[in-house]
């Protein structure tokens, strides 16, 4: 339970933070739920921008942290998942893991919203924290203290119809009108969408990978689809868990990859009729919003060539000179 100072002195830095808030640029974007806030280059709602601020100034980071990084709908959940059941494969079966009873985004919490919680899987010996933030809005702690991140991305084709699936599914749920096709890839395109320019927060962490080596591994969720155990091996050796010859042998690596498939976590009875965050008032959703077919290349169904071509040209253009191709 936080002291009756901590909430006073929560209660100050909301109040400051909304001041400050109520002066940024502000689109409000027909059929997305809440207006978008553009903070030092980059669109966030509301709960989110505060949420990051709260995290600059409170978070603080250990050595032995390892934070997940993405834009939505790039893989969190399922690096999530592999991430997890690697770190606790000694704790836990494939009949007792939490994943069985709670989906990937309750069970690594995000940084821009659970403190409290990350502290006590932090006691439990399970380092692994979440966030959507760009890597320049991270808390200088994340820096300062050497822990680990691993950044996943994906073609910006398939991130954007995903995420205009993930936003029409939550309208849905809503009772509210969701944004057409055609309009949503205009915003996309120009960078007006959760967490975006897109191509501006992949280049953060690339950039900061070529830099870091050591303490910043950058995925493709293209290439974890195509390999998954190969890239789960690199993903744990990273983290400092290696798999040990024995239980290569034994089939662990393979047994993870298996428990966190798209077609085992989506048929889960927890993913298709529970709720993350429940009494969190707007942030609560529908756990099966989350989960659509998990493919590559699915944009082939929704986009039009032209818009694809366009996505192309402006993925081009972003990532010219930085030595990236998605």
């Amino acid at each position: 339970m936080e002291s009756h100072i901590e909430k006073q002195n929560r209660d100050v830095l909301q109040k400051s933070f909304k001041e400050m808030i109520s002066t940024l640029p502000k689109e409000n974007c027909s059929g997305i739920p809440e207006a978008l806030y553009q903070y030092q280059g980059f669109w966030l709602t509301l709960p989110f921008l505060q949420g990051a601020l709260s995290a600059q100034q409170q978070f603080q980071a250990q050595p032995t942290d390892i934070i997940l990084c993405s834009s939505p709908r790039t893989g969190a959940a399922w690096l999530k998942s592999l991430t997890f059941a690697t770190i606790t494969r000694t704790s836990y079966n494939d009949s007792t893991t939490p994943l069985l009873s709670k989906m990937p985004h309750d069970v690594v919490p995000f940084m821009e919203f659970d403190h409290a919680q990350f502290s006590t899987n932090r006691h439990l010996g399970i380092p692994l924290l979440a966030t959507h933030l760009p890597y320049s809005f991270l808390p200088r702690s994340i820096i300062d203290s050497g822990c680990k991140l691993i950044y996943i991305c994906r073609d910006p084709k398939d991130t954007f119809v995903s995420l205009h699936h993930f936003i029409a599914r939550y309208n849905k749920s809503q009772n509210t009108q969701p944004v057409q096709l055609d309009e949503a890839f205009e915003l996309f395109y120009e960078g007006v969408n959760w967490y975006g320019p897109y191509w501006d927060h992949v280049l953060g962490y690339w950039k900061a990978s070529l830099e870091h080596p050591d303490k910043l591994l950058f995925l493709k969720y293209e290439e974890l689809i195509e390999d998954t155990v190969l890239y789960l091996k690199k993903i744990a050796e990273f983290m400092g868990y290696p798999f040990s010859s024995e239980e290569q042998q034994q089939g662990v690596p393979e047994n993870i990859v298996q428990l966190c498939s798209f077609e085992n976590l989506n048929g889960l009875e927890v993913n298709k009729t529970g709720k993350h965050r429940d009494g969190q008032g707007d942030l609560a959703m529908e756990n099966n919003i989350f989960f659509r077919k998990g493919k590559v290349g699915d944009w082939k169904n929704y986009l039009t060539t032209e818009m694809a071509r366009r996505l192309d040209q402006r993925t081009l253009q972003k990532f010219r000179g930085s030595g990236l191709s998605v």
